[in-house]
């Protein structure tokens, strides 16, 4: 079974929602820092406010990119990246262009995706990519995994927490099996509790997304606790 410190280390704290204000920030951060997670992944204008907040506390800034639809052109994408990195951001979870890939522009998002990795590589920092994987088949989803790493992806990710769906023990699995094993698979959107992270881990996940990181992390210790 997992520790409680080790899987910890596996969060990226989200503090994404149109709704969250400063405050929501603030208390997000706070308690990034007491369970010494992976790292925060604020709202984009929001990242020098916490970076600010995050000093000295050793967890990382992540920074997500043409959040939440992937729409943007590549330039503006790498744009993006290049500004979040120069805020501090040493991760980026940049969300590809779903249209571009139902559309069998497989050589389009492969480019997307690289440029975003090629601005992340100057600045030491690595990049993960949301497939939403609510909106594709399957075929889609092992497509998408396959051309992320192909464009030098350290992550393939489930969702962006925008839809209905989140991440499924299947889609970990598939993805899991999509890619080598170099590049790892991240679970997110309604990671609520322990039971459902544990299963995601157990299916291939080695980052988890979840704004729920006090109910999964508590929920643990009170298992080991009984265990």
């Amino acid at each position: 079974m997992l520790g409680v410190d080790e899987l910890a280390q596996m969060i990226d704290h989200s503090i994404l929602l149109q709704k969250q204000t400063e405050k929501d920030l603030e208390e997000g951060v706070a308690l990034a820092c007491k369970y010494k997670v992976w790292c925060v992944v604020p709202k984009l204008f929001e990242l020098g406010r916490t970076r600010e907040l995050l000093q000295g506390s050793g967890v990382r800034l992540c920074a997500p990119i043409a959040f939440p639809q992937g729409l943007n052109p590549p330039a503006v994408k790498r744009y993006e990246a290049e500004w979040a990195l120069d805020q501090g951001a040493v991760e980026l979870d940049m969300v590809l262009n779903i249209s571009a890939l139902k559309s069998r522009r497989h050589d389009f998002v492969e480019r997307d995706i690289a440029g975003v990795v090629e601005a992340a590589n100057h600045y030491g920092a690595l990049v993960k990519v949301i497939l939403e994987t609510c909106l594709l088949t399957d075929a889609e989803k092992v497509a998408a995994c396959q051309i992320a790493e192909r464009a030098g992806a350290a992550f393939v990710k489930t969702s962006t927490a925008t839809h209905p769906a989140g991440a499924t023990v299947a889609d970990i699995r598939l993805m899991r099996a999509s890619v080598g094993p170099k590049v790892g698979v991240k679970a997110s959107a309604y990671v609520t509790d322990i039971d459902k992270a544990q299963a995601l881990y157990d299916a291939g996940a080695r980052r988890f997304g979840t704004g729920f990181t006090e109910a999964i992390l508590e929920g643990l210790k009170a298992r080991l606790a009984a265990a």
